[in-house]
């Protein structure tokens, strides 16, 4: 009886238009139905008809009115077996394939990703290229198409690759920009997390991500832009054209503890909250930290009162994160409680292994610590998501992010009700208005004529002055040349008028720069010192340590993490200034050096300097080629070490690229364990989990719809 009545009530919200609400208590409903192990009733499926949430119908149970529509609204999503979209899913798709650019914001739910996978399945497009804000997300984006398209697409996730007929290219926005000339056009451009475009959100990469959205987009038939929580999109020329669709559907139900206002902002209550909720229930959880320190103190806190015996799997992840990198690092202490943390710094692989350790059922990671890298870095979500800081590195958080964490509590079929435990006040909700424009970091690429209406007066007497500088400097056929071919990675007008200003004042000393191509780093220093300095904030650290660790650094392929760090003792670089530096070298200063290196030689190409290998080698992290980007696709530098020293793979052969050693991998994945030496049990865990990522797909038997 008390289902029927409750049933009542949600007919009742529908009959009044409050379609929110009965959708929030249907999937309560379900929830407890799931719990109690209770059948659906021909009811039940009829509501969950009427509020669109077709996935969850039950064939078995329905009408057959509501069992026609579960199967009609099933699509082709590139495996076996069709899926059920729900009704707004359905409707993005819809437009999709009618041909619409759409920019949409759903929530975290709502599974705009699947829409993807659906259009390639049913359009069959030649090239689709998704940008995503991350590289950690570029590889989960990989794993699912390639799983799906791998026998009909080539998926790229890498520079320096030969395109086939038909490719899916998954790229983050720096990486993207890269391709830019070499894709003659696009059937669909996708832009994961689209709001990053904005300074608002993401001023370290909306410049990066502007640029490849306006290079690309120009390029593309067909644009598909997706977010989270944006009430109104401005207008501007990014999404010029494009149907903006607001969508609050959720598929999940969101129970939020509000534990802050009994703390009452008490340190000793908080952690006494926090320990409560770990420790009266057997669920997996999300902290947000919010900060890399804050990350630090939750570890300690769980260190000192969190008792528990570990697994197999995570005594032997805990051995091996004390060999291979550090043995008095937090993060082995942690494990073997059953808790990881998720940070942008940490190597690709070790974060991409603690996702995977915390979607294991039996054995895995029960609780993972998190800054913001959390909601932007992968799609994983948890039945319990505690939000411990109300700060997002040294800024309150907003509205918008707030709800990005929270969107990360309940996954459709697994857990219908996400428990929030919020232990900070929140922010005051607010309605977001995306705004995209011109950042003065890109004013170098931007063609003043084009979008003279977009930019600010200020922003058009900068680029009208950069223009000046430069063709006096360089010359004018010569800097019109390099804008052409876009050879300078940078942006912005100020930092290359300063490269410019500084080559050109001091030719003799900038032809130090030789001594970067030189086989000894005994010179490295000084000139690397003066490079960094070009960047007037540097990037939080001394210039002296820095370029010591890039000395270093140099022997990352000889040498292990842990031998590196004794070489740099005298320097005092933990183990998580080790990730931060390696990041920073190649990328940040590699982008730097680029610069300096083509103005270089415009400026003086008496000296005859190219510093390309070395710039190269750098973006590697002084790795060979092949072993960075394995990386990335799952396999640790440790055991690429291993896998060498046993002969099977030469990596440093210059001809091996990333897609041939992968054939050769999977070639040789039934005997590399027999083979290969000194694997341990977390070795071959490791492993599996690589494979699994490079798996070939199987050919598919057309499945009736």
């Amino acid at each position: 009886m008390e289902i029927f009545e409750e049933c009542g009530v949600i007919n009742d919200l529908l009959q009044v238009g409050n379609e929110t609400e009965a959708r929030n208590r249907l999937i309560r409903l379900l929830d407890q139905h799931c719990k109690e192990g209770i059948a659906y009733s021909s009811l039940l499926n009829h509501l969950i008809r009427e509020l669109g949430l077709f996935p969850y119908l039950d064939p078995e149970t329905s009408s057959w009115q509501d069992r026609f529509v579960f199967e009609s609204f099933k699509v082709d999503i590139g495996q076996e077996i069709p899926v059920t979209l729900h009704r707004e899913q359905s409707l993005v798709l819809k437009h999709l394939l009618d041909g619409n650019n759409l920019a949409i914001s759903a929530p975290t739910s709502f599974g705009k990703s699947l829409i993807i996978d659906a259009y390639i399945a049913i359009k069959k497009p030649k090239n689709v290229l998704i940008l995503v804000p991350t590289i950690a997300l570029t590889d989960e984006t990989r794993r699912r198409l390639s799983k799906k398209f791998s026998n009909e697409y080539k998926v790229v996730t890498t520079s320096d690759v030969q395109l086939d007929e038909k490719n899916i290219l998954i790229f983050p926005q720096e990486r993207a920009i890269q391709y830019c000339d070499k894709i003659k056009g696009l059937d669909l451009l996708v832009v994961d997390e689209f709001y990053k475009a904005s300074q608002d959100f993401d001023k370290e990469r909306s410049p990066a991500l502007l640029k490849a959205m306006m290079k690309l987009g120009a390029k593309a038939t067909q644009k598909y832009y997706l977010a989270p929580n944006i009430s109104n999109l401005n207008d501007n020329p990014f999404t010029k054209d494009m149907l903006f669709l607001r969508l609050d559907f959720n598929t999940v139900f969101l129970e939020k503890h509000e534990m802050y206002k009994e703390t009452n902002k008490d340190a000793q209550r908080k952690n006494d909250a926090l320990l409560q909720i770990l420790g009266k229930q057997d669920r997996k959880s999300l902290i947000y930290a919010g900060t890399y320190s804050n990350v630090d103190s939750v570890g300690t806190l769980l260190i000192e009162n969190t008792k528990r015996e570990p697994s197999d799997l995570l005594s032997a992840f805990s051995a091996w994160l004390s060999t291979n990198y550090h043995p008095n690092w937090k993060l082995t202490a942690l494990v073997k409680r059953g808790i990881g943390f998720h940070t942008g710094q940490l190597h690709r692989s070790l974060s991409q292994i603690q996702v995977r350790l915390f979607e294991e059922n039996k054995g895995g990671l029960q609780t993972l610590i998190s800054t913001s890298s959390i909601i932007e870095g992968v799609n994983t979500s948890a039945e319990n998501v505690i939000v411990w800081s109300n700060k997002n590195g040294k800024l309150k958080l907003n509205d918008f992010t707030y709800r990005n964490i929270i969107g990360r509590g309940g996954r459709m079929f697994k857990h219908f009700v996400g428990n929030i435990y919020i232990l900070e006040e929140p922010p005051s909700p607010t309605d977001t208005q995306l705004e995209l424009t011109f950042p003065d970091e890109l004013l170098a690429d931007v063609d003043d004529d084009q979008y003279k209406k977009e930019l600010t007066k200020e922003q058009l007497v900068k680029i009208l002055k950069y223009k000046e500088d430069m063709a006096q400097i360089l010359g004018q056929a010569s800097f019109d040349r390099l804008r052409n071919e876009g050879a300078l990675i940078s942006g912005d007008t100020e930092l290359i008028a300063a490269i410019a200003q500084a080559i050109i004042s001091d030719k003799k000393t900038w032809r130090g720069l030789a001594s970067l191509n030189a086989s000894s780093n005994e010179y490295w220093s000084w000139i690397l010192h003066k490079v960094i300095k070009l960047v007037p904030a540097g990037w939080d650290t001394t210039y002296t340590k820095f370029s010591e660790f890039v000395r270093a650094m140099s022997s990352n392929w000889s040498h292990s993490i842990p031998e590196i760090l004794d070489q740099l003792s005298e320097q005092d670089v933990t183990i998580e200034e080790f990730f931060k530096m390696e990041r920073n070298a190649s990328f940040k200063l590699t982008a730097l050096l680029n610069d300096v290196n083509v103005i270089q030689k415009q400026i003086v190409p008496e000296h005859k300097i190219d510093i390309a290998p070395f710039i190269a080698r750098l973006s590697k992290a002084f790795l060979p080629s092949c072993v960075m980007e394995l990386e990335e696709y799952g396999l640790p530098r440790m055991l690429a070490k291993k896998i060498h020293a046993s002969g099977l793979i030469n990596f440093e052969n210059e001809k091996l690229d990333l897609h041939s050693a992968i054939s050769v991998l999977r070639e040789m994945q039934p005997t590399i364990i027999q083979k290969v030496e000194g694997l341990d049990s977390f070795d071959k865990y490791v492993l599996d989990y690589f494979f699994d990522g490079i798996a070939l797909q199987e050919p598919r038997i057309a499945a009736a719809t």
